[in-house]
């Protein structure tokens, strides 16, 4: 196969047992009795550009992978904001996280921190949201909770969510205003040498812990629809992971054939749904589930949301200020700005290990200034379309590049428009707001137990034999639990006679991640402890290091279409911390890395390395 890409091409072929396999240059083999670092083995680097077939083929991979997380936020918001019977609004809400996603990906793909990270929707950004509707002011009314009463085209309804979603919209703009200073400005260096694995890991597990009330209501509607999607998730995800599934191939000789695709280990959600919704829709067609919208298990039906697929637009165009002007509270902005922080810390573990695994030198200070930068201006605006969510880097789409081997920036620019064409294709934020409720609470847990788990998995730097840190860690996160737990039940208990003080005071304290990162970044800051004790000293190494790499930092982490090299090279710009610098080092220059690699690999008899992608 020919993929057109620049530095010498890459052949590729099947392996003996049938999986799709990529030939590189020596440059890929064992050198020295060396053994191959983990970028050596891609099929595709972060400067090579795959096929325009390859590039739509793994775009929508990586649209499918992030598309769990992507509906799972609005969705639920949606009782918050008074929508829990106005499934239309909610597709509406998923299509334009959609749209501002695939913007985001592309502003931080080509200008941002240049790595291939897809943008979308921030779980740190939930709980904040979460705690400010929570306020006595901006609970819903009980009228909104029975859907009889509620008539989704009367004005008076739609002023009922839309003043709570401006309300979000007004808050995460201001915040992410703070975010693009300390991105820009180069603040976020300074903050990051007190921010160590004892601040994170509570901060990040706090950030799925709390929703677990309302997960479980949403998987108890029907508790064996919900294991059973579960059940789905773990053996796809855990036990078939590396069962390679046979599928028609056409080309290479044999022409028609069947290669091998590692289905389950991709798709696992995707297909734990569709199985568990194919289920609920025959249960529902043989009236087995419940008919009675009173009974137990009647949200398990599939045709409970079914007028929605023919209400929704074909094609409809999110646009700022779709919900009218946004409106600004402190309580508000203070719980946000909570997230952000939670948020920015989170990215910037993401960049250092998204160029581990493609092969890239680690970002340099000017590209994480740039990327936090551009993360603060994609959460204004998301403000401004009103998604009533911000956006951050994926994680799981960076794990998604270490098992695909394919670590090409334009393949994300493809994911990125991928996500734009869903957000203005109507019916497609229409199709997810139909799955039933208890796939979708099933669903949730596992997501949720996940990134619990990411966050005490921080802990892994830290010398947890170590009484200091075992104190920090359990107390910060016991009070995360607690503290919150507390003040929801007693909110009058707190009143100091300021409305906003009180409520600021409300929403930071009811905001488990909030609280707990707090206290992890006091206590591990103030209690006598040595770098190598707290984490800190094994947590730089592990972010900074990097394997061997012919590229140079500029060719990766410079704007594009020479800026900054062929335009705007005055001396002045480059004093600013988001703005790349020349290398005056002379380490890897062009000429070594791209062509005269070529030349050098074409004069001369060489072992190709066989990389396996699983694709």
């Amino acid at each position: 196969m020919d993929s057109g890409v620049s530095n010498c091409g890459h052949d590729g072929s099947l392996t003996d047992d049938g999986v799709l396999s990529f030939h590189t240059d020596d440059q890929d083999t064992e050198k020295n009795g060396q053994s191959k670092s983990p970028s050596s083995q891609l099929a595709y680097g972060v400067l090579d550009i795959p096929p325009w077939y390859l590039c739509i083929f793994l775009g929508i991979q990586h649209f499918l992978t992030a598309l769990g997380a992507l509906v799972a936020v609005p969705l639920i918001l949606a009782k918050d904001l008074c929508l829990q019977h106005d499934p239309l609004t909610q597709s509406y809400l998923i299509s334009t996280i959609f749209f501002v996603s695939g913007i985001c990906t592309l502003l931080q793909v080509l200008f941002g921190v240049r790595l291939p990270i897809l943008q979308g929707a921030s779980f740190a950004l939930l709980a904040p949201s979460l705690a400010m509707l929570s306020l006595p002011s901006w609970k819903c009314p009980e009228w909104t909770l029975n859907a009889s009463q509620v008539n989704v085209s009367s004005p008076e309804f739609t002023e009922e969510w839309q003043k709570r979603i401006r309300e979000l919209q007004g808050a995460i703009m201001v915040a992410s205003c703070i975010q693009i200073l300390v991105g820009f400005s180069g603040l976020i260096g300074f903050l990051m040498r007190f921010i160590g694995p004892l601040t994170i890991a509570p901060t990040i597990s706090l950030v799925a812990l709390p929703l677990f009330d309302p997960v479980g209501n949403d998987a108890g509607i029907h508790w064996g629809i919900s294991f059973m999607t579960i059940f789905l998730i773990m053996l796809f995800s855990q036990f078939l992971k590396n069962i390679p599934v046979p599928v028609p191939v056409y080309g290479g000789e044999k022409k028609c054939h069947t290669s091998k695709f590692h289905l389950f280990q991709f798709f696992p959600v995707m297909l734990a749904l569709c199985i568990s919704w194919f289920i609920c829709f025959v249960l529902t067609v043989t009236n087995t589930l419940p008919s009675s919208p009173t009974d137990y298990g009647y949200l398990a039906r599939t045709d409970t949301k079914s007028n929605v697929l023919r209400q929704a637009p074909w094609f409809r165009i999110p646009y700022p200020g779709q919900w009218g002007r946004p409106t600004i509270s402190l309580a508000g902005v203070f719980g946000i700005i909570a997230g952000v922080v939670s948020s920015m810390v989170e990215s910037v573990g993401d960049y250092y290990a998204c160029a581990r695994l493609v092969g890239a030198p680690p970002p340099p200070k000017h590209a994480i200034n740039r990327g936090i930068g551009i993360e603060g201006l994609g959460c204004l605006l998301a403000g401004a379309w009103g998604t009533g969510n911000g956006t951050t880097s994926f994680s799981e789409n960076v794990g998604a590049l270490g098992i695909t081997k394919v670590g090409s920036r334009m393949v994300i620019v493809t994911a990125g428009f991928v996500l734009l064409l869903m957000g203005v294709f109507g019916k497609m934020g229409a199709v997810f707001v139909t799955i039933p409720t208890p796939v979708i609470g099933g669903m949730f847990i596992v997501m949720f137990g996940i990134i619990s788990a990411v966050g005490i998995s921080s802990l892994q730097y830290v010398n947890m034999n170590s009484s200091r840190n075992l104190f920090v860690f359990g107390f910060s996160i016991y009070c995360g639990l607690t503290i919150p737990n507390w003040v929801n039940k007693n909110p009058e208990k707190l009143q100091t006679g300021i409305l906003q003080l009180d409520q600021v005071i409300q929403v930071l304290l009811t905001t488990g991640m909030f609280v707990g990162g707090f206290l992890g970044f006091l206590l591990d800051n103030t209690i006598p402890g040595s770098l190598e004790e707290r984490g800190i000293l094994v947590w730089n190494e592990v972010q900074k290091n990097s394997k061997e790499t012919t590229l140079k930092s500029s060719e990766v982490y410079d704007f594009p279409w020479g800026i900054g090299t062929k335009f705007c090279t005055s001396s002045y710009i480059r004093v600013l911390p988001f703005w790349p610098r020349l290398d005056h080092s002379g380490k890897g220059e062009v000429g070594m890395s791209q062509l005269a690699h070529c030349s050098q690999a074409s004069s001369r008899k060489h072992l190709s390395g066989t990389v396996e992608t699983r694709m």
